[in-house]
């Protein structure tokens, strides 16, 4: 675990001690974020906590399915929740997600217009406010697998048997076996599907395991040499291991942005509203693109990085020239998840 990592994983475990101890002094207001994992930098949080009064609790979801799973089977208990934006337009059209009061919201005025033009699904913030934008991509270890070719194709690579994993998150890496075979990620083209799945099952029997989180450390490490992972988390870990490098496949990666949005059941909702305002102020921005290596579009933030991470935060023209949006398919859904079944039961 790289530095910053610790730095996150020793704020959070205090704030849980201090939780779990309580019972002195007044209480406080508590705000419950549902978020990725190593996705906000600690000191902003503690910023937002003084300014406000308030004690943030922050639980932990690795998947988009996963989040939603938990929420449709009764979850509650949550003020903000951060899913990528086809998530966030699944659950505003099941009414799991408040319509924003943008006058509690002067500071998204600073989100790109660009962005919010060409990109954004949800284009006139009716129901979410973007956070970070990110890339699938690819890290490996330079010493152990030199001249890696930049393609999705290197899955299929024996040589690394066992020692590579690809995200266990069924849009993500169905996805990049869409793009192997020239394909959109969003196909809902049956032939095309059945193409991916035959790709995935020839990769299949060369991954170590579908990982969603241990492929950072796992990289880190040497355990893995070839891990198909988020741009941020994977810059993340390259800032600690010059051993490592990062490959943009040629044939296309997902590109996506995660929103701010308020559960309709949150029981704090002017507390969610100020802490979602807050991550759209250009000083809490570039401090949460210094920690988290992903790109804000709120505009202004990153000339207030350092030289260095504002350019690991720049996403590259290849990424926007043959990147795609992940977008929500309704009913066809269903076709991934059969496909997705038969992946992991396979041999």
């Amino acid at each position: 675990m790289g530095k910053k990592l610790k730095k996150m994983a020793v704020v959070f475990a205090a704030a849980l001690a201090a939780a779990i101890s309580g019972g002195c002094g007044p209480s406080v207001p508590k705000l419950n974020v549902y978020m990725w994992s190593d996705y906000i930098d600690p000191d902003i949080v503690q910023k937002f906590e003084d300014e406000n009064g308030c004690e943030v609790v922050i639980s932990i979801f690795d998947s988009n399915e996963s989040m939603y799973a938990k929420l449709k089977a009764g979850g509650t208990g949550y003020d903000v929740i951060l899913p990528s934006s086809y998530m966030a337009k699944v659950m505003n059209d099941e009414k799991m997600i408040e319509t924003l009061d943008l006058s509690k919201l002067p500071n998204v005025k600073n989100i790109n217009s660009e962005y919010m033009k060409k990109l954004a699904l949800d284009k006139t913030f009716k129901y979410s406010v973007p956070y970070m934008i990110c890339y699938s991509c690819v890290a490996y270890d330079k010493g152990k697998c030199p001249n890696l070719p930049d393609t999705w194709g290197v899955f299929g690579d024996s040589k690394y048997r066992g020692r590579m994993t690809l995200l266990n998150d069924y849009r993500e890496t169905i996805g990049a076996a869409l793009k192997a075979n020239g394909y959109s990620l969003n196909t809902r083209d049956d032939s095309e599907l059945e193409k991916a799945k035959e790709t995935l099952l020839k990769w299949k029997p060369n991954l170590a395991r579908l990982d969603n989180e241990g492929y950072k450390s796992g990289v880190q490490s040497g355990e893995f040499v070839v891990v198909h992972g988020y741009s941020g988390d994977l810059y993340q870990v390259l800032e600690e291991s010059k051993n490592l490098a990062v490959m943009i496949p040629k044939e296309g990666v997902s590109l996506s942005c995660d929103d701010w949005v308020i559960p309709a059941d949150s029981k704090n909702k002017d507390l969610a509203y100020a802490f979602i305002n807050y991550m759209c102020d250009p000083e809490s921005a570039a401090a949460n693109m210094e920690v988290t290596k992903y790109l804000s579009p709120v505009d202004g933030a990153s000339k207030l990085m350092s030289d260095e991470n504002a350019k690991s935060v720049v996403i590259p023209k290849a990424v926007y020239e043959n990147g795609e949006m992940i977008i929500d398919l309704g009913e066809d859904n269903a076709k991934y998840l059969k496909i997705w079944d038969e992946i992991k039961i396979s041999q």
